[in-house]
């Protein structure tokens, strides 16, 4: 039963003023403070919604809690959009105003320990239940406060569920299966969205369970279906401006904890040079993702994030191209499908620079189609490069 915005704003103010909380009983004497006649299913209505409000994510909890929503996007009041995996499509839930959009967001926020308000008008968090969830508020946003929430996989996929939703080719899996078992080092490019997480912890997944995986991630995301996972977590400062762990400090500390893989979640930084020198120091089948447009722009991206750390072009792709060995990139189609399309091997140029070359195709209709680089990426795999 939907509740209009007058009558909760009405039962808030009253039961605020009293300091009670939202019980049938208090919310029905609430409302028959101004003389009006409710029945019992508006007293519960009302009761279950103003506890939204200050449980859980309020009117978005039916959707967070709905399978197969990937992504939740709120564009203001009323505005909702979600991701099914098919691309985003609106959804008719009702968040209210302005202002309750706003409360939704500062007390999401506050959950996880952060200030939402004038002077910080963003944040970026995880909330408890591994959600990701971004604010930003009016008037910096528009049309108003705008609310996105990356909804963590409930499920681990094995690349069996991959090859059955159409991501990934039988043939393709094979290939990602020895890539895996040869150790080698690889990154997993793609845009937004296109599945570089639910891969790489299909990947993991397979590791042999003797192995040490160490995960170091800005957000905790990968869920691989492993024993032996230990997980680092960057944070960010707190109000005081203190307090901060970077992703630079996490990779620097999971090479003094002995990871048979070190993996790092999401290179978006300077991290990009400590895990490129702990690849060329010894440690096997470390691995990651990057956002690039295609699996061409990886060195080019690569090089951009050496930069923060003030590492020069030469020294970034001196390191790239001994200490990576493979990038597998993703795509999502027109219709919202997200597949593998191709694994590069790299190689270095006569320039001292570093270049993705095309190893293994993997088209639409799942057919592998070898270029000019899989005789290495064969080499590569038999531990004779």
């Amino acid at each position: 039963m939907n509740v209009s915005t007058e009558l909760l704003e009405r039962v808030r103010g009253v039961l605020a003023a009293q300091g009670s909380e939202p019980t049938p009983a208090r919310v029905a004497a609430a409302l028959r403070a101004d003389g009006g006649v409710f029945g019992d299913s508006t007293v519960l209505a009302v009761v279950a919604a103003l506890r939204r409000e200050a449980m859980g994510a309020g009117p978005l909890d039916g959707l967070l809690s709905e399978p197969g929503i990937t992504d939740i996007l709120v564009n203001g009041p009323n505005e909702v959009y979600v991701d099914r995996g098919s691309g985003l499509e609106r959804a008719f839930v009702r968040t209210g105003d302005e202002q309750a959009v706003r409360r939704l967001a500062t007390r999401l926020a506050a959950t996880a320990g952060r200030r939402l308000d004038d002077a910080t008008p963003y944040v970026d968090v995880r909330l408890a239940d591994g959600t990701r969830f971004h604010a930003v508020l009016a008037p910096v946003a528009g049309p108003g406060t705008c609310l996105s929430l990356r909804v963590p996989s409930r499920k681990v996929f094995g690349l069996e569920d991959l090859v059955a939703a159409g991501s990934l080719s039988i043939g393709g899996a094979s290939v990602l299966r020895d890539l895996l078992d040869a150790r080698l080092a690889f990154l997993i490019s793609g845009g937004t969205g296109t599945g570089k997480t639910t891969l790489l912890s299909s990947l993991l997944s397979l590791v042999d369970s003797t192995e040490r995986l160490v995960l170091v991630e800005d957000a905790s995301e990968l869920r691989p279906d492993h024993p032996h996972v230990v997980r680092l977590e960057a944070r960010p400062p707190n109000v005081e401006g203190s307090g901060e762990i970077t992703m630079r400090d996490l990779v620097r500390q999971a090479l003094r904890m002995r990871p048979d893989r070190l993996v790092v979640g999401e290179v978006r930084g300077a991290e990009v040079v400590d895990l490129l020198s702990a690849l060329n120091t010894g440690h096997e089948g470390g691995c990651g993702t990057v956002h690039a447009n295609s699996a061409a722009d990886v060195p080019a991206r690569l090089e951009a994030l050496g930069a923060l750390a003030g590492l020069s072009r030469e020294a970034l792709h001196s390191q790239m191209s001994s200490a990576l060995h493979a990038v597998i990139h993703l795509v999502r189609g027109p219709d919202g499908l997200r597949r593998v399309s191709e694994i590069r091997t790299l190689t270095r140029l006569p320039t001292g620079h570093c270049a993705t070359t095309p190893a293994v195709e993997l088209t639409p209709s799942g057919q592998v189609t070898l270029h000019e680089g899989a005789t290495r990426f064969t080499r590569l795999l038999s531990g004779a490069a």
